[in-house]
């Protein structure tokens, strides 16, 4: 393993173990390891893993990921990951593509978005021309036509130490449920899910992608568990709940716009009502498209705010009026430092100093906005049977009216309209 590569590690392991007093689940604690002082790469300088911010552990990714895998991705102008030499178009015209073959484009694939009503086409730029100078190209042709990088989307979150430990039984709180949970049905965008895990045998799974391998990951494994997960001594948010998880990475460091939208575009096929997305990445045409449509027929989208700091831009699908933007809190439910901020923010949910299952049995320490996002999914899943903008709005507001206001009062960037969920947690006494 390379230097960079233990560094990244070394960072995601410290932002999963970090902090004090836990806020698990329904779980118990793990004993964390003192780590010694790393140097921050970025900087310089030396300090405590403890302090080793996850935005930091994000920036080593993408640095990493172009890196390695230089001849399949590159940057765009802003700096996110998009796969080398590749425009997706949201539903060309016929014309459109002609024109674009006519001067040397190749279709690579092209997709019916039936559930929709689009159509998504991934086109290869001409020998010779950068991806930044095709999607000039492809615009020039087209100047009516809706064109973007293919942009890739990374997970939000740290995963930290594990433990293959039992846990001890505890009785999780139970949250207020109008409609019984095994009517419940959610959805997962993300990285593949270990069904086989204690916490989710006995869930219902449908699965998607990738062909229909199955590539279980540390983070959707992590985050499914999160969501519908029960065993002896965890519960997650809607334990019981029907699980629809559309693997987008297929063994890769991130899903590509063009899978998100096929994923998108199977749930709404099958009528999923709220869509966890625990992802981040760069605004884009193609996705704008595709979560207005989302949300014109009534589905509920959760995703990750994102750890890239205060100061950062902010960060998609979460940043979308469709969407509902989520962020992190810890035990003493101080949103994490890592955070991004902005109107955006709709809720704070518990995100630190937690367990979640691992691939292949045992638990990991997680911390990061993804891992508060399933817990508002969870949430939202008991009042929206099925995609209805109504209902939708309706469950929203009853969401709401369960926040607690912190922070400055009423809405504010930082939590948005508050914290919920905080029933989900065990306090760490209750458990001694």
């Amino acid at each position: 393993m390379n230097r960079l590569r233990r560094i990244a590690w070394t960072l995601l392991v410290a932002v999963g173990a970090a902090a004090t007093a836990s806020a698990q689940i329904g779980l118990p604690e793990l004993p964390l390891p003192r780590l010694p002082e790393i140097q921050d790469p970025l900087s310089g300088t030396l300090r405590t893993a403890q302090s080793a911010p996850l935005l930091d552990a994000r920036k080593l990714r993408i640095r990493e990921l172009l890196r390695t895998e230089r001849d399949r991705v590159e940057a765009d102008p802003q700096g996110q990951p998009i796969l080398r030499g590749q425009v997706g178009a949201l539903s060309p015209t016929p014309e459109a593509l002609a024109r674009a073959v006519a001067v040397g484009f190749t279709i690579l694939s092209e997709q019916s978005l039936e559930g929709l009503g689009l159509s998504i086409v991934v086109l290869r730029a001409p020998e010779g021309l950068s991806t930044r100078r095709a999607l000039k190209r492809l615009r020039e042709l087209d100047p009516d036509g809706q064109y973007d990088f293919n942009h890739l989307y990374l997970d939000s979150g740290g995963i930290g130490a594990g433990t293959d430990e039992a846990l001890p039984a505890a009785t999780p709180q139970e949250v207020a449920k109008p409609m019984p949970v095994t009517a419940a049905r959610i959805g997962l965008i993300d990285s593949g899910v270990d069904g086989a895990h204690p916490a989710l045998v006995g869930t219902t799974i449908h699965r998607f992608g990738c062909d229909g391998a199955l590539l279980p990951a540390t983070h959707g494994t992590a985050v499914a568990s999160l969501l519908v997960g029960r065993t002896e001594g965890f519960q997650g948010a809607m334990p019981g709940a029907a699980l629809y998880a559309a693997d987008i990475f297929c063994g890769h460091s991130g899903g590509s716009i063009a899978l998100l939208s096929i994923a998108l575009d199977w749930m709404a096929r099958e009528q999923v009502p709220v869509i966890n997305i625990s992802l981040v990445g760069a605004k884009s045409v193609l996705l704008t498209g595709l979560v207005r449509a989302m949300g014109k027929q009534g589905h509920l989208m959760i995703a990750a705010v994102g750890n890239d700091g205060p100061a950062a831009p902010p960060l998609y699908p979460a940043a979308y009026p469709e969407v509902v933007g989520v962020t992190g809190v810890d035990a003493k439910n101080h949103v994490l430092p890592e955070a991004c901020r902005g109107t955006h923010v709709a809720y704070a949910a518990p995100g630190a100093e937690m367990l979640a299952a691992q691939v292949g049995g045992g638990w990991n320490v997680v911390r990061g906005t993804s891992f508060a996002t399933p817990i508002v999914a969870g949430l939202l899943a008991a009042w929206l049977p099925e995609p209805d903008p109504g209902t939708a709005r309706t469950a929203l507001e009853q969401l709401t009216a369960m926040a607690v206001d912190l922070g400055p009062k009423g809405v504010d960037p930082t939590y948005g309209k508050g914290l919920v969920g905080a029933s989900l947690r065990v306090p760490a006494e209750a458990r001694k």
